[in-house]
């Protein structure tokens, strides 16, 4: 509980002062706002998995090369997922996540204007038109374009089906897949729960799958053997 009562109390006031840099940096075309968008989530998100007691770990995290673009598929099990990936991922990354996310005070409008990308799963038309916008990004900037397919946290820890939009972006960019293990999140903080316990977020990076010859016909293909390779990876990790 002690560790809840701190993350609220400096979640607040870190979220203001954050976010409010980076929205006041883009609305007045700073030339540093491409710079405050890349450090001030980072810091943030740092200072809330010291506050939590969390550390982070990851392995093989040379697959990542920060020169090119690739697309990081990863479990979803806790926002604590969300916050060791928005804090120590190599090179420039962008976030695609729910619609939901952009509705948080603050903190949506925020990464919102630094360019991540919101995806309404219940407007099909809205969706692609996001996708449309990530692949623009992925031609032109070559980021590490972040994704939980599985949708929604896991209530279980399981790894739940794969929704297409990641595999669809891959095939239609050319652009690898690298699949993350992450374990630790869940026993942090579960869906559904208030509890902050102390820990550790390890993150596997597994071997870049590439896409190359595939069509828009194969996701379903590409996305039941990415499905299988992190099923795989968390398997061998448990271990």
């Amino acid at each position: 509980m002690l560790r809840l009562i701190l993350v609220v109390l400096v979640i607040v006031p870190a979220t203001l002062w954050h976010g409010f840099r980076m929205i006041v940096a883009v609305l007045r075309g700073s030339s540093r706002a491409s710079c405050i968008c890349a450090e001030a989530p980072r810091t943030w998100a740092r200072l809330l998995l010291r506050c939590s007691g969390a550390e982070v770990v990851f392995e093989n995290v040379e697959v990542i090369d920060p020169e090119r673009p690739q697309i990081l598929v990863a479990n979803h099990t806790s926002w604590y997922d969300v916050l060791a990936l928005m804090a120590y991922m190599p090179g420039r990354t962008l976030f695609v996540a729910k619609k939901e996310l952009e509705r948080v005070p603050i903190f949506g409008w925020a990464v919102g204007s630094c360019g991540h990308i919101f995806i309404d799963r219940k407007d099909r038309g809205r969706a692609v038109e996001k996708l449309a916008e990530a692949r623009q990004i992925l031609e032109k900037e070559s980021p590490t374009v972040i994704m939980f397919p599985e949708g929604t946290r896991s209530k279980t820890g399981e790894l739940q089906p794969f929704k297409k939009g990641a595999f669809v972006l891959a095939i239609q960019t050319g652009v690898d897949i690298v699949p993350a293990a992450v374990s630790g999140a869940y026993e942090i903080m579960s869906k559904g729960s208030w509890v902050i316990r102390a820990g550790t977020v390890r993150i596997r990076f597994g071997d870049p799958i590439d896409v190359s010859g595939l069509e828009v016909e194969n996701r379903n293909e590409l996305t039941e053997r990415t499905w299988n390779a992190l099923k795989g990876m968390q398997a061998t990790g448990a271990e």
